[in-house]
């Protein structure tokens, strides 16, 4: 005898549109992810504003600086999805991984990328206005993060998934 899959089993309701759970304002972990970014974005304004006594609205769409969105973002990820699934699933597993990669990358390979871009918007200033690189414009510096830029964003991702959590 043959299976009949219904609109129900396919996952939506009796009109056919996707049922409640799968619509994007009930996904845990992207709302997670998104709401620790835009926090993370936001907050480096004030670090900002603390670090160098002036206001600078730029710094909540650029990268680098405290505390690190891309870590806030792939740690809320990951606790988000070990939370709804378990620590156990691949899910997780994928997630974690993927912060992993991410953390360590903005405090290694980013961090280093800008270091060198200071030292050759530097080497570019000391040109005679005659040479033909005088005038490039400059490299972006902030592109990567310190390590406690790095644990910072991932603690706020840690506390933004676990609030999101405790209040469904």
């Amino acid at each position: 005898m043959d299976e009949v899959m219904t609109v129900a089993d396919a996952g939506g309701n009796r009109n056919g549109s996707p049922s409640s759970q799968n619509l994007l304002p009930h996904n845990l972990p992207i709302l997670s992810a998104f709401l620790a970014f835009a926090l993370a974005q936001f907050l480096k304004v004030f670090t900002n504003w603390y670090k160098e006594k002036r206001w600078d609205s730029k710094k909540m769409i650029s990268s680098g600086g405290m505390p690190s969105s891309h870590s806030a973002t792939v740690t809320a990820l990951a606790l988000a999805i070990g939370l709804e699934e378990g620590a156990g699933s691949p899910a997780f597993a994928i997630a974690l991984v993927l912060a992993c990669v991410v953390m360590y990358d903005a405090s290694g390979v980013r961090l280093h990328a800008g270091r060198q871009a200071e030292l050759l918007n530097q080497i570019v200033c000391e040109f005679p206005s005659e040479h033909p690189l005088s005038t490039v414009k400059p490299l972006r510096e902030l592109l990567g993060h310190t390590p406690i830029q790095v644990a910072a964003g991932a603690v706020l991702g840690c506390v933004v998934a676990y609030l999101m959590r405790s209040t469904r």
